[in-house]
C-alpha cells in the first residue's frame, strides 16, 4: 500500500470576507444595470463566510480577457505551488531530490511548459524526475490525482511521489455574465493549492504524528450522458463555467451504489468508515452526500467548515478536507475511511483509506 507521509495546504494572499467578494463581482461581472438581488441571494446561500483571491480586488476589473487572466495564473500558480511542495517535503522529512515523480493537477489555468516543468529548477528536483500535468478534472482532479500517484508507487514500491494541485478559481469568473452558473460559481469558489507526498510500501520512512494513512485502492466512475453538467466552455474571455443544478440529482441516483460496492469488494460497509474526506462541492451536493449515504449528522463536518471558512477550492478542496482531517479529527489507527470527489465528466473519484 501508498503511504502518505505528508499533507499540506496552501492559500492565495488575499483572504476577503464573502459579502466584500459579492460587492467586487456586482461591480466587475454584473452587467450594467443589472438588478444584484438574485446575485446577494445566491452567495448567502452558499454558506461560506470568507475566502482567499489572488489578487486584491480592485486588480480583477482590470482582467481584460483570457491571456491577461492566464499570465497572472501562470505566475502565481508557480509561487503558490513552490511554497506548497516545500512546505509539504519538509512535513514529511524528505528533500526535492528524494522526488521521482510530480502529478499536478489544475483546471483554472493553462501553460506550456506546464507549471510542474516550471517548478522542477526552483525547487531543485532531479533532471530525471517524471512529470504528470493532468488537466480538465476540475473537482474531482485531488482525489483522480492520489489514485494515479498510488498506481504509480504500486509498480515502484521504493519511490516518492508528489501530488500538487493549484487552483486559481476567481481568476476564471466571468465580465460582464449575469448567467446563473456564473453567479453561483463566483459564490462558492476560491484560490488555493494542496500538495501530498507520498512513499511506496518498501521506501523507508519514520512514523510521524503528522503522517497520513495508506491508500488501499481507488475506483471512478464516469456517468453517462452527463457531459454538459459540469465543465468549461472556452470563450475568448476564458474559461465559462457549465453548471447544471442537477448535480445533487446525478448525486442522488449514482453515489450510492458506487460507495457500496466499492467498500464490498473490501468486505467493509459504509457504517464501518471512521472518517469521510468529502469535497465540499457547495451545500446541496453535501446534503444529497449526507441523505444517500445516510451518514451522521456530523459526518461531513470538517468539509462544512471548510466550506466556509475558504469555500470550494475546486480539486484542492478535498486534499484540504484530508489535512484537516487529520489535524482535527484523527480517525483510529487502521480504521477504514473514504476520500471522495465529483467533476466534470460528470464523474465521481473514491480512494479507500487505512487510518
Amino acid at each position: 500500500m501508498t503511504r502518505i507521509a505528508a499533507v499540506h495546504g496552501a492559500l492565495a494572499p488575499h483572504r476577503r470576507t464573502q459579502s466584500e467578494i459579492t460587492d467586487m463581482v456586482a461591480r466587475t461581472c454584473l452587467p450594467e444595470g443589472t438588478d444584484r438581488r438574485v446575485l446577494d441571494r445566491l452567495h448567502r446561500s452558499a454558506k461560506v463566510r470568507s475566502r482567499h483571491m489572488t489578487l486584491p480586488l480592485e486588480r480583477y476589473a482590470e482582467l481584460d480577457g483570457f491571456g491577461a487572466a492566464n499570465d497572472v495564473f501562470i505566475a502565481a500558480a508557480t509561487d503558490l505551488g513552490a511554497k506548497a511542495v516545500r512546505d509539504a517535503l519538509d512535513m514529511a522529512g524528505l528533500s526535492a531530490a528524494d522526488v521521482d515523480l510530480l502529478i499536478f493537477t489544475s483546471v483554472t489555468g493553462i501553460a506550456t511548459p506546464s507549471i510542474d516543468a516550471r517548478l522542477a529548477g526552483r525547487l531543485g528536483l532531479r533532471p530525471d524526475v517524471k512529470r504528470l500535468p493532468l488537466f480538465g478534472l476540475g473537482c474531482a482532479g485531488g482525489a483522480a490525482g492520489l489514485a494515479r500517484m498510488h498506481d504509480y508507487l504500486l509498480g515502484r514500491p521504493d519511490q516518492v511521489a508528489v501530488l500538487l494541485s493549484v487552483e486559481l478559481c476567481s481568476l476564471t469568473f466571468q465580465r460582464n455574465d449575469a448567467s446563473m452558473a456564473n453567479l453561483v460559481a463566483t459564490g462558492l469558489f476560491g484560490d488555493g493549492a494542496a500538495a501530498v507526498v507520498a512513499c511506496g510500501a518498501n521506501r523507508p520512512g519514520r512514523p510521524e504524528e503528522t503522517a497520513g494513512p495508506t491508500i488501499v485502492d481507488s475506483r471512478s466512475h464516469l456517468y453517462p450522458d452527463t457531459g454538459r453538467v459540469m465543465g468549461w466552455d472556452i470563450k475568448d474571455s476564458g474559461f465559462q463555467v457549465v453548471l447544471d443544478p442537477q448535480v445533487p440529482d446525478v448525486v442522488r441516483r449514482y453515489l450510492a451504489d458506487d460507495v457500496e460496492g466499492f467498500l464490498g469488494d473490501h468486505g467493509i460497509k459504509p457504517k464501518d468508515v471512521t472518517a469521510w474526506v468529502c469535497h465540499p462541492g457547495g451545500p446541496k451536493v453535501l446534503e444529497a452526500v449526507t441523505e444517500v449515504l445516510d451518514l451522521p449528522d456530523d459526518a461531513l463536518d470538517v468539509t462544512w467548515r471548510h466550506l466556509a471558512d475558504v469555500g470550494n477550492l475546486s480539486s484542492s478542496s478535498v486534499l484540504h478536507v484530508l489535512r484537516d482531517t487529520l489535524a482535527q479529527r484523527r480517525p483510529p489507527p487502521g480504521t477504514p475511511g473514504v476520500l471522495l470527489a465529483m467533476g466534470p465528466g460528470f464523474a465521481c473519484e473514491l480512494v479507500l483509506l487505512r487510518w
